[in-house]
């Protein structure tokens, strides 16, 4: 028996048509179809459209890597002239002999914006390798500085021991030969808590004004020569000697780098 066809007028053909008024909602079955047609429709569209740039890209290519022939109007014009293929440009030959290449420009950016973003990248590299620069040779100035510091600090410290050491000979020599008053305050070391109570306001005034004129060095510098004139005393050598000619033929100087 023949397959009876649907009854159009039956309401289960009508209900299985797709309702196409506008707002009505849409079965999800319909709909997956729908959408699986658009998007298989957007793909062709897509492909057509590469297939179409690699085409354009081919003939391109192929045209430009042929060399011009007699076809050609500007070639033949440039034949006429005494031109000849192969041979460069200019009349003592000096000019280019390949064809000014094609740069195809597929963005959508402005011309000159890929040069200025290559300008701009470089200016970032020359700031980026400036500011290392700076900042090694500021930690170079700041390791230099640290080790001058040190240096000062040292040479500072060795000055006062050797003021201290004069400061006590010069006390010692002074009472050998009886004088009891320093030429001046800081000659000697500084006295007890409960002598300096007892010294007058004026021998401190005079003290203070002193360390406030004279560094380490010069008062070091004052101290050894008064010891080398008064007592033929010297410090580094830690000897006294019996006259100026003995001091100057054994001792090697008036300064401790003269004994290193």
């Amino acid at each position: 028996m023949a397959e009876e066809e649907d009854d159009y007028m039956s309401d289960a053909f009508i209900n299985s048509l797709q309702d196409v008024r506008p707002g009505m909602p849409m079965p999800r079955r319909v709909k997956d179809d729908y959408e699986k047609e658009e998007k298989h429709k957007e793909a062709n569209i897509k492909n057509r459209q590469r297939k179409i740039k690699e085409v354009e890209k081919e003939q391109r290519d192929t045209k430009l890597n042929e060399a011009l022939g007699n076809e050609n109007k500007g070639f033949a014009l440039l034949q006429k002239m005494g031109y000849k293929k192969g041979q460069a440009l200019g009349k003592k030959g000096d000019g280019i002999v390949e064809p000014i290449p094609l740069n195809i420009k597929t963005g959508r950016s402005g011309i000159g914006h890929e040069e200025m973003k290559k300008r701009k990248a470089e200016e970032n590299l020359e700031n980026y390798r400036r500011k290392i620069q700076m900042r090694k040779h500021a930690e170079e100035q700041a390791t230099d500085d640290f080790r001058m510091r040190m240096k000062n600090k040292k040479e500072e410290i060795r000055l006062r021991a050797d003021l201290s050491k004069s400061q006590r000979a010069c006390v010692l020599l002074d009472g050998q030969k009886s004088i009891s008053t320093p030429r001046e305050a800081w000659y000697w070391p500084k006295l007890n808590e409960q002598e300096e109570e007892e010294e007058d306001d004026e021998t401190e005034e005079d003290e203070d004004l002193v360390k406030e004129e004279l560094s380490t060095l010069e008062k070091l510098q004052i101290l050894t020569s008064y010891l080398r004139g008064k007592h033929l005393f010297c410090i580094w050598c830690g000897t006294t000697y019996q006259d100026e000619d003995d001091m100057e033929s054994n001792c090697p100087g008036d300064t401790a780098d003269d004994h290193d």
